[in-house]
């Protein structure tokens, strides 16, 4: 399929975060691939939701771990549009139990940081060298091609009950960093979106502890985020509005990291 509309892969793109940003990209006129670890049946809810929103889309199922899997990924990508302006790398995953660093399991460790930051250096490499092949090729978009990386506020607060979140968060900030550097000369953004306490299924399980401390001022903005502000978000950067902010951070919080006595 060959089209003049701009497409973003969304990995993780069916809930959450992820799917907050997918619903703005589909009210902007954007194609979608999405790319998650459930088979395509169990996420039919919201793929007809996007597609509702004129979003034309392809899903594809796999394991973000595996090499094998983000090379389907990317090749269908391709071959189904023609060309991909934008990689958003949201899919991430929690500890599958918080654990006090003296307590913490290796194995635990070396899991989420597959997840977390192996597997979207990796598949930033990979999308990269495509955006650069369609550049050569003269098959660029009118936007300019995007990578954009949804952190988290705890690549800069310390949580010693989740210090391998922690830890690949602040990995995933400095990946950023990196590809932002190394990709300049070609003329491809990098990006950063670093949330603060979001309202997702990631969240659900520590929902009274969260609730207690907005009561009591956490952020600013005394309530917790929503995947569309996330989306809001996002889609400024993809749409080309901060053109000139290559590398830069932009921090989606309430106000919760700003320091006060």
């Amino acid at each position: 399929m060959k089209t003049t509309k701009p497409t973003a892969i969304i990995t993780g793109g069916t809930r959450g975060i992820g799917l907050g940003i997918a619903k703005h990209l589909a009210q902007e006129g954007w194609n979608l691939v999405l790319f998650g670890r459930s088979p395509q049946e169990s996420v039919e809810s919201p793929l007809k939701e996007l597609q509702g929103m004129g979003a034309e889309l392809l899903y594809v199922s796999g394991d973000i771990c595996q090499e094998k899997d983000r090379e389907n990924l990317v090749t269908r990508a391709w071959e189904h549009f023609g060309s991909i302006q934008a990689l958003v790398n949201n899919a991430g995953q929690a500890p599958a139990q918080r654990t006090d660093l003296l307590e913490a399991k290796e194995k635990d460790f070396e899991q989420l940081l597959r997840i977390n930051l192996q597997a979207p250096y990796f598949l930033t490499q990979r999308v990269a060298k495509g955006m650069i092949s369609s550049q050569r090729d003269g098959r660029n978009h009118h936007l300019p091609p995007v990578i954009l990386f949804i952190t988290s506020v705890s690549t800069n607060h310390a949580s010693v009950n989740r210090g391998d979140y922690c830890v690949s968060k602040a990995g995933l900030s400095m990946t950023a960093q990196l590809w932002a550097t190394r990709l300049a000369e070609f003329g491809i953004h990098v990006y950063e979106i670093r949330p603060g306490v979001i309202a997702t299924q990631m969240t659900q399980g520590v929902q009274e502890k969260y609730d207690a401390l907005f009561e009591n001022g956490l952020a600013l903005q005394n309530r917790w985020g929503q995947p569309e502000d996330l989306g809001r978000a996002a889609a400024s950067l993809l749409r080309g509005d901060w053109g000139y902010s290559t590398g830069q951070v932009f921090t989606v919080d309430g106000g919760l990291s700003v320091p006060r006595f």
